[in-house]
């Protein structure tokens, strides 16, 4: 059982690399943060204050409070999050795209905003 357990230790260290690291993984990253962990605490703050955080740095809102935010409860993230680039998420509220709401996105591996590869929540 011994071996068995260290040869399954061993092919998860040199499979998982491989299957986590590929080309393709980092976008679907970036969008699951976006739609996922980011955009419910968005929700969480908009239920508290009535509104999303206004302007382009409303992602400092989320961690911390700002004028505008009249009944905040947060944090409602420890820390401001960055993409799989290690670059930090952009915000703008209204949107550009989202002119209701937000926009919410990546500029993706070229670092660049307003490219082909940005990722956003009005991506389908």
């Amino acid at each position: 059982w011994l071996l068995l357990a260290i040869g399954g230790i061993v092919l998860y260290a040199l499979v998982t690399p491989r299957i986590y690291s590929g080309p393709g993984v980092r976008p679907k990253v970036a969008l699951a943060d976006i739609r996922g962990g980011i955009k419910s605490a968005l929700g969480k703050y908009k239920v508290d204050n009535g509104h999303y955080p206004i302007g382009t740095n409303g992602l400092l809102a989320l961690c911390q409070k700002t004028d505008d935010a009249t009944n905040w409860h947060g944090p409602y993230l420890d820390k401001l999050p960055i993409d799989p680039w290690a670059t930090p998420y952009f915000y703008e509220c209204p949107g550009r795209h989202n002119t209701k709401s937000y926009d919410l996105f990546s500029a993706g591996p070229d670092g660049r905003i307003g490219t082909e590869d940005d990722i956003g929540n009005w991506q389908k």
